[in-house]
């Protein structure tokens, strides 16, 4: 009986065995075909890298700005009596815009008129009488409070008066108006826009690390879309102020340009691409934007190359090339290190590469390139 259980113990262990080892063999063809298998190639399109000179210019979004912007306001309460102007027009520096009714007011001022006269009269007349001691000098002293009160009075009334008549604080062009005739306003109720357009301001931000490059009195080239249709709008100016401060959250410091603007073609609050022309020139190599990969831990291009597999095969695939890039121009973008003149860079499908991928190159549809696109109606 022992014999017989020995036997079965010894025949399960072999049969054990047996499959044990088959199925590592099996496991190990399995794990060399795996490391042997090469993905099939991916679909790209590609570029010769070439050197070219950039003019070195600092790109940047500006926002129109007023030189002088301001909502005209209501100084003192009252109801509309007048109103000058009309919405959009240019108006003169003085320019009377609106008048709040003064008919209170100006029956005020008449009766502290007649009171200053009837002071001043009292006054020549003590003063005479002090001349010829009838009146002490307290009562003379008295005669000249009154009349210097009532002088104060009469200058308080027409200031008054004065401050309901709303004039234009400076010459441009007003806005919507915001009034109607015989509406009560409070003080500082708006009236109506006024802004300066010529000169203008145009606002922008550089990097901290650019800042050296910005002077006052450097020339800016500012450029506006228009509306469907029109040319685009492009204006010549000056650096005039650099801010003293870095922005904390961003660390860009501000830049305001100056520029003359004598058809008003630029308007407070448009979005403005501004260029600040520094003089030299800088030997870049240009790509289409679509070949770059971005990525918070660095941008890179993936440049094509021979390479072999693990089995000893050569293959064309890409090289992962991190990459420092500089101003952008149109559908191209600076490369001024990372990528040398002559190699090839994938510029279309970098989404779906890794380094080491295999690649198939199809050029018969590229990816824009052009320095100075157009849009095209949609």
């Amino acid at each position: 009986m022992k014999k017989r259980m020995i036997l079965m113990l010894v025949a399960a262990a072999v049969f054990i065995t047996a499959i044990g080892a088959v199925k590592f063999k099996q496991v190990k063809s399995g794990m060399a075909k795996n490391a042997s298998f090469q993905p099939p190639p991916e679909a790209v399109t590609t570029i010769i890298a070439k050197q070219e000179t950039w003019p070195a210019n600092l790109s940047a979004i500006g926002t129109v700005v007023a030189v002088h912007g301001v909502t005209v306001s209501a100084d003192l309460p009252g109801i509309v009596d007048r109103i000058n102007f009309e919405s959009g027009r240019l108006v003169r520096e003085g320019t009377v815009l609106a008048q709040l009714d003064t008919r209170q007011e100006q029956a005020q001022l008449a009766a502290a008129e007649a009171q200053q006269k009837l002071a001043r009269l009292n006054f020549d007349r003590f003063s005479g009488l002090r001349d010829k001691g009838v009146i002490s000098e307290a009562d003379h002293d008295r005669a000249a409070a009154e009349q210097t009160q009532g002088e104060a009075r009469v200058g308080e009334i027409r200031a008054t008066i004065a401050r309901k008549t709303i004039r234009a604080p400076f010459s441009g062009v007003l806005g919507i108006r915001q009034v109607n005739l015989g509406q009560y306003v409070a003080g500082g109720a708006p009236i109506v826009p006024l802004q300066s357009l010529d000169p203008i301001y145009v606002n922008f931000s550089v990097p901290q690390q650019e800042v050296g490059r910005v002077a006052v009195g450097g020339r800016v080239r500012v450029a506006a879309e228009g509306s469907q249709g029109a040319a685009k709008t492009e204006l010549t100016g000056k650096v005039t102020a650099v801010d003293s401060i870095v922005n904390e959250a961003t660390r860009n410091v501000q830049v305001q340009a100056t520029l003359a603007n004598p058809e008003g073609k630029l308007k407070p609050g448009m979005f403005v691409e501004a260029q600040v022309i520094l003089g030299s020139s800088n030997l870049v190599v240009a790509l289409p934007t679509s070949a770059i990969n971005y990525a918070p831990y660095g941008d890179s291009v993936f440049i094509v190359a021979d390479m072999k597999s693990p089995n000893g095969k050569t293959y064309r695939g890409v090289q992962q090339q991190f990459v420092k890039l500089g101003g952008a121009r149109g559908d191209q973008i600076a490369v001024t290190s990372g990528v040398k003149p002559g190699q090839e860079v994938v510029t279309s499908g970098v989404f779906k590469l890794r380094n080491g991928a295999a690649v198939q190159i199809n050029n018969k549809v590229q990816p824009a390139n052009n320095p100075a696109p157009k849009p095209e109606d949609s």
